[in-house]
């Protein structure tokens, strides 16, 4: 395999179309009730999740905003670690795109919340604490930038490692 050669499959052109539609008729997920109950479960528990987080951890004024910040770095984790995990297990079939809408779309998507990191970066430059607020913001983006890469790195690793036992 060459360096350019790239060794997953291609992703669906349109990830969101209800394979189960028949007749080759595209049927938006977004349309059908039961995968929007598998988005709203998903944001229920990501949003317990994230308050959960908030009420351990609440944040004073000046300082680190740590709740949201353990939110948004273990949202990119899962969010990497499924999304390769699922990438890697073939084509977007029923229960890969319930897992994609119930964990990415729902859970992912209300734990992690960039709103929160931009007012609490906002509130701490109008609080001068300029350093802590450059910190937070670019810790932030590298972090989560390195933990989806851990997310993805361990989905990959775990693939290779069932592809090596169900050859051997």
């Amino acid at each position: 395999m060459s360096e350019f050669t790239d060794p997953h499959r291609p992703v669906p052109a349109e990830p969101d179309v209800d394979p189960t539609s028949g007749r080759g008729r595209a049927v938006l997920a977004h349309t059908q009730p039961f995968l929007l109950c598998m988005v709203a479960v998903g944001g229920a528990v990501g949003t317990a999740a994230r308050y959960g987080l908030a009420s351990a951890w609440p944040t004073a004024t000046g300082h680190w905003p740590t709740a949201t910040f353990v939110a948004n770095l273990v949202g990119a984790g899962v969010l990497g670690a499924l999304l390769e995990g699922l990438a890697r297990r073939g084509p977007d079939s029923v229960g890969r795109q319930r897992a994609r809408l119930l964990v990415g779309t729902g859970f992912c998507g209300a734990l992690t919340t960039f709103s929160t990191l931009a007012v609490e970066t906002d509130l701490l430059l109008r609080g001068h604490h300029i350093g802590l607020a450059l910190a937070y913001a670019i810790a932030s983006v590298v972090g989560g930038l390195a933990l989806t890469s851990l997310g993805i790195a361990g989905a990959a690793g775990h693939h290779r490692y069932r592809m090596q036992r169900v050859a051997s």
